[in-house]
């Protein structure tokens, strides 16, 4: 664990951005039932899926960046940088450094290549993924109670 603490106040900013994530999550997990069918006939439904993950994923972003603000660690080049960031200080494991990192990589898709976004992975994406979120949560939440 590390060493270094949040404040009380930087606390409340992260339990606030955490918040948001839950709530994005109670989104997904309720579209997480569609069949694949049902996903791929309704527009709407992609649309809601995949500004839900693309928000969820931004989320994890912004608490990671708050993280590194706040305890003044070495600033990411990129996105992806910020869970090997948080890893070194063991606020997240290695191992889930990585898994975060393809997320981050996930949502650059979502994003920038939203014209040719593969359904198929959006749907597994969704399918599979979530728990991923719950776990970086669990993580921070952990850091957070010191």
């Amino acid at each position: 664990m590390s060493d270094k603490k949040a404040s009380d106040l930087e606390k409340s900013l992260i339990l606030t951005k955490i918040s948001k994530l839950n709530r994005y999550l109670g989104f997904l997990k309720q579209l997480r039932d569609v069949s694949f069918e049902e996903l791929k006939d309704d527009f709407k439904t992609i649309g809601a899926v995949e500004r839900y993950l693309q928000v969820s994923i931004e989320s994890i972003i912004d608490i990671g960046n708050e993280i590194i603000s706040q305890l003044q660690l070495r600033r990411p080049e990129k996105y992806r940088d910020i869970p090997y960031i948080l890893s070194e200080e063991n606020i997240i494991p290695r191992e889930f450094a990585d898994t975060i990192a393809s997320m981050i990589g996930f949502r650059n898709i979502l994003v920038h290549d939203y014209a040719s976004i593969d359904l198929n992975l959006v749907y597994a994406f969704l399918k599979n993924k979530l728990e991923d979120f719950n776990r970086f949560i669990k993580y921070v939440a952990k850091w957070l109670e010191g």
